[in-house]
């Protein structure tokens, strides 16, 4: 508690000490485009993904740089989304799982747009930026911006990716939200999250939700590009999150036998009981009530499977064309070459991978993530770094390129050195948490897990939690991965006798955490 009044004490100082700054002078501040892809694995052609249709994120890849090695720090959406967008960790900004509210725990929580907004920068915000509709107006001159046909006032809690095409899956919709609510008026998505996990609909790109706000925010583009003053525009994109309802000229584009499945179609050998997710989210849509624990004998038809798998790369690529055509637009209005584009994922997704769908856990599948940056006058592009970065790193970065002050209570570190020297020595680890509930946990128990990504091993220590406190408890089981030998984590290594020192090891670098992890960077020059 300390600490986080420490935190909210320090935040509130930088607010006061702010209002004293001066912006910089406008012809010399970049925009920002900062671009929130959800759910978004490295399934991109960037990250050598050969299955996925990605031309447009592809592009942007060639002539930025991308980040082969980045980390979220929670691999579910409020967490990670959090973190990031305040510069700090979890168990600083105590949000650690989805229905925390960052704001209401943080009242003093300066966020990146905010923190940009008093430089002189116009803020902006469509889609998903915070978790689903936590629009948090102090964060943004212009919050929660959507296509005025999603306006009516019974949908203002509803998210983007819950709408569908098909008027009788909209009947459905509103006949099961109705029975909800009767049984408990406050749900998650409004009640709205029910319908089937997939769509096709032979519509144009514009009437589902995605597509619409790629509209809205092209013409937003247009009237912030009459202004003298620099923006920051935050765009979330829905999709690749189920379902996946996209049009279907984009599920055309792929043979589904074509699409590989699951490497590691198992739990890893040896790994404890609850280190996976209950696959709750999926379990909402029409025909998966049925589906069993990752950890029992249920496992997903070839077929079904397929169909899944299908449904989320035809997602990512027509998000993928919908950027396209935003990159596009921003040429048009002569935009493009001072602007900061950067796009991201907020965590990994399994599709298939332990017996699993959907995140919520401290695998690297759930846990790696994309970012591609491209900034005005970048010398070095087309090229990628291997080095080890977090989501926590974007905060400070785009300070550092925007050329404002990086706030001294970062706990990400600057990746601009990296984009100056891709091979240059760096972190030496990345680190990440999941907090396990009893109501998802196949024991019925809580637990907090703490995870250590380095080059060659990927270290998870699981304690006891207690949730009032926020506090970890007595130290319960590991795991650990040989990231270069066994990278798709079959099996876990931690009790074996050989691997006795690194575990000791990798148990001290854990310990000693993020600042830790930034001891040995040398203070080498661009060159």
């Amino acid at each position: 508690m300390k600490k986080s009044l420490y935190f909210l004490s320090t935040l509130g100082l930088l607010i006061l000490g702010l209002a004293q700054c001066s912006p910089p002078e406008e012809s010399q501040s970049p925009n920002v485009l900062f671009i929130s892809i959800d759910d978004l694995r490295p399934a991109l052609g960037a990250y050598g993904d050969s299955a996925a249709i990605t031309p447009n994120i592809d592009q942007l890849a060639s002539e930025g740089m991308t980040f082969r090695q980045t980390f979220c720090q929670s691999a579910v959406c409020a967490p990670s989304r959090a973190s990031l967008m305040t510069g700090v960790r979890p168990d600083s900004t105590r949000v650690w799982h989805l229905g925390d509210k960052f704001r209401a725990i943080n009242p003093a929580a300066v966020t990146m747009p905010q923190y940009f907004s008093r430089f002189g920068y116009h803020t902006v915000n469509i889609g998903k930026i915070f978790h689903n509709y936590m629009p948090d107006s102090v964060s943004w001159d212009e919050p929660d911006m959507r296509p005025v046909q999603y306006l009516r006032p019974d949908w203002l809690g509803r998210d983007g990716e819950t709408f569908y095409i098909s008027e009788e899956v909209q009947r459905s919709q509103v006949v099961k939200r109705d029975s909800l609510l009767k049984l408990r008026p406050v749900r998650y998505a409004d009640g709205w999250n029910t319908g089937p996990a997939w769509e096709a609909a032979d519509v144009h790109d514009t009437l589902y939700y995605d597509g619409a706000q790629t509209e809205l925010a092209k013409r937003t583009l247009d009237r912030l590009a009459q202004k003298n003053q620099p923006f920051f525009f935050g765009l979330g994109y829905f999709r690749p999150h189920l379902p996946f309802a996209v049009p279907k000229k984009y599920w055309d584009l792929y043979d589904p036998q074509g699409i590989p499945l699951a490497h590691n179609p198992e739990l890893p050998e040896g790994s404890p009981i609850f280190t996976a997710n209950s696959m709750y989210e999926l379990r909402h849509y029409d025909g998966f009530g049925h589906i069993g624990h990752p950890t029992s004998s249920y496992r997903m038809s070839e077929d079904t499977a397929r169909i899944l798998k299908h449904g989320y790369y035809a997602s990512v690529s027509y998000v993928d064309a919908l950027l396209g055509d935003l990159m596009g637009h921003l040429k048009k209005l002569d935009l493009y070459e001072n602007t900061i584009i950067i796009v991201w994922g907020d965590h990994g997704w399994k599709l298939g991978d332990h017996n699993s769908w959907g995140k919520m856990t401290n695998f690297n599948i759930d846990l790696q993530v994309p970012v591609i940056v491209r900034y005005p006058g970048q010398k070095q592009r087309g090229v990628q770094t291997m080095a080890m970065t977090e989501l926590v790193d974007l905060f400070p970065s785009l300070c550092e390129l925007a050329g404002i002050e990086v706030p001294d209570y970062m706990q990400g570190l600057s990746f601009v050195p990296l984009l100056e020297n891709p091979t240059r020595s760096w972190k030496t680890a990345a680190f990440s948490q999941f907090h396990r509930r009893p109501k998802v946990s196949a024991d019925g128990k809580r637990y907090m897990g703490y995870s250590i990504n380095t080059p060659e091993h990927h270290y998870i220590e699981w304690y006891t939690w207690d949730h009032n406190s926020g506090t970890k408890g007595e130290y319960v089981e590991a795991e650990l991965y040989h990231r270069l030998e066994d990278p798709h984590e079959t099996t876990n290594i931690a009790s074996t006798a050989e691997n006795k020192v690194v575990v000791e090891h990798l148990s001290q670098q854990l310990a000693k955490g993020w600042k830790g992890a930034m001891e040995g960077i040398a203070n080498e020059g661009s060159d």
